[in-house]
């Protein structure tokens, strides 16, 4: 696991933040991890990034606690983020993995409508994570397998979303270039 600091950091405070209700805060430390798992392609922080991403998505959706298996469910995540914390903090990384895998794990737990929406939420977590990552330069290929999606799932969502359209090579006109040029002297 790369950057294990970092990633104790996102847990904890993703607990809090699933304790106030706070989403925003929770999509913000998921997209934290994006630039390691870019870099060093770590399925470690990958996990993780989908997954805080994921509950926050569910968090989100309040119709979800209405469920009668809601309870169980977020027992479960809340007692896998727990164990991972403490895994962290003891460097077991194989029980901090096998506490990630809990939570999805979890959703076993429930059955029929809120089993299905939140199997699509955590579908949805993995191909947005999959191309941001993308989004940093990492092949198509490459991300998909990392994230185990198909090419096709992240090809479709960045076409929507227009992440492949950027042109990094667009620089300013020349008469834009010239007066900053200009005002370097002034």
């Amino acid at each position: 696991m790369k950057e294990k600091e970092n990633v104790l950091d996102i847990l904890v405070r993703t607990k809090k933040a699933i304790s106030e209700n706070d989403v925003v805060t929770m999509k913000l430390l998921s997209n934290r991890t994006i630039h390691s798992s870019s870099i060093y392609q770590d399925p470690d922080n990958i996990a993780v990034a989908v997954i805080v991403y994921a509950l926050g998505k569910i968090i989100e959706r309040k119709k979800y606690q209405e469920y009668k298996e809601w309870p169980a469910f977020f027992s479960a995540c809340m007692a896998s983020l727990d164990a991972a914390i403490a895994a962290i903090k003891s460097d077991n990384i194989e029980q901090f993995r096998e506490s990630v895998e809990n939570i999805r794990e979890a959703i076993e737990l429930l059955s029929g409508h809120l089993r299905s929406y939140i199997e699509e939420v955590f579908r949805k977590a993995s191909i947005n994570k999959a191309s941001r990552i993308y989004e940093h330069g990492i092949s198509m290929q490459q991300t998909a397998s990392l994230l185990g999606i198909s090419v096709f799932e992240l090809a479709e969502y960045a076409g929507k979303t227009g992440i492949g359209d950027v042109d990094l090579s667009i620089t300013k006109n020349i008469h834009e270039r010239l007066k900053t040029a200009f005002e370097l002297f002034e």
